[in-house]
Formats: C-alpha cells, sequence, structure tokens
C-alpha cells in the first residue's frame, strides 16, 4: 500500500473521530449555571486537560463562562452605582443634620442667656424644662447623625471593596482569556502545519 492512501486513510480517521466526540458533547454542566465564577474556573481547571501544555476547553464551556463573567461584571457595576447613590443621598442627609444640630445648638445657647422662664407660643416656660427639651432633641439629632456617617463610612467601605473586586475579576478573565487566545492560534497552527505536512507528503 503506498504511502499516500495511507495518510489520507489516517487523517480521515483524526476527523471522523473530531466529528463524533463533537457531537457526543452533552450540555453544559450545572456549575455554570448555578456556580459562582470561581467555582466555574475551577470546574475548567480540574476537568480540562492539558496536553503540551495546551488545555482543551469546549466551545459551549467557553461561551457560557465568557457570559457569565459578563453578566457578573454588569451586576457588580450596578451595584456599585446603587452604592454611589446611597454615598451620595447619605451626604446630603449628613449636610441637613448637620445644619440643624448648629440651629439648635444656637437656639439652646440663646435659651440658657434668657431669664429663667421662658414664653413659648404664649405659655411659661421653666427654663429647666426647656433646656432639657432642647438637649434631648440635641441628643436625638447627634444620635441620627452619628448613625448616619457610620453608614457612610460602611457604604464607603463596601464601594471600595467592590471596586477592588470588580477590577481583580477583570484582570482574572482579561488573563485567561489572553491565556484561551494565544493557546487557540497554537492549536490552530499546529493543525496548520499538520495538514501541510501530510498534504507535502502526499504529493511526493
Amino acid at each position: 500500500m503506498s504511502r499516500f492512501p495511507v495518510k489520507f486513510f489516517i487523517l480521515g480517521t483524526i476527523l471522523l473521530a473530531g466529528v463524533v466526540r463533537v457531537s457526543g458533547q452533552s450540555d453544559a454542566p450545572d456549575v455554570f449555571t448555578k456556580g459562582t465564577i470561581n467555582e466555574q474556573l475551577k470546574y475548567l481547571d480540574e476537568r480540562t486537560r492539558i496536553y503540551e501544555n495546551y488545555r482543551a476547553i469546549r466551545e459551549d464551556m467557553f461561551r457560557t463562562i465568557n457570559r457569565n463573567i459578563t453578566d457578573t461584571l454588569a451586576k457588580a457595576k450596578a451595584r456599585i452605582n446603587e452604592l454611589s447613590a446611597q454615598t451620595a443621598a447619605l451626604s446630603v442627609r449628613i449636610d441637613s443634620l448637620n445644619k440643624n444640630l448648629e440651629t439648635s445648638g444656637n437656639k439652646l445657647t440663646s435659651a440658657m442667656n434668657t431669664k429663667n422662664s421662658i414664653r413659648l407660643l404664649g405659655i411659661e416656660v421653666n427654663k429647666t424644662v426647656y433646656n432639657t427639651v432642647m438637649w434631648t432633641i440635641l441628643a436625638v439629632m447627634l444620635f441620627l447623625l452619628i448613625a448616619g456617617y457610620l453608614t457612610f463610612q460602611r457604604n464607603r467601605v463596601i464601594t471600595v471593596r467592590t471596586k477592588k473586586d470588580l477590577e481583580d475579576l477583570k484582570q482574572e478573565f482579561e488573563g485567561y482569556r489572553q491565556k484561551v487566545r494565544v493557546e487557540r492560534e497554537k492549536t490552530s497552527l499546529e493543525h496548520f502545519n499538520e495538514i501541510k505536512k501530510l498534504r507535502g507528503g502526499g504529493t511526493k
């Protein structure tokens, strides 16, 4: 048997095996619909094979995880925008509380400089009672101010952490995408060279 038919027989067998393997692929595992991005990447790391420093990944799995990562980034961005809006609203609230606190402090100072008896809405009110009421209001407003400030700080920390996680995820995805692209190009080049060798050998 000549070399020409043998080589084409081997090439046809390889291509037929590839078609059978592709047609036999099952749907993407549940981890790609229910798992986190880290779980999906871990699944690919553990279940895909490495041959001569190249990792073979099914096209449907690659497209699924690519879509999942894009959706995750979009949700993270939306969450950041939401937290930014909440932070802005809290800043306005804190400014309002500061103004109210300043106004209450001025009223309290004015009340302490008046006589023991203060007329309020036509009623004589004892200065001690008046001061007690004002200090209570001031304490409540101070409590609201502190609570608003703590909430603002917590949201700011969450925003910073979310932004950092988003950047880390972007970098990780970009590295993974570049790695897959390089591996795909190298694999395509090797296939092309093999076909070229087979064609070159067949013409001898």
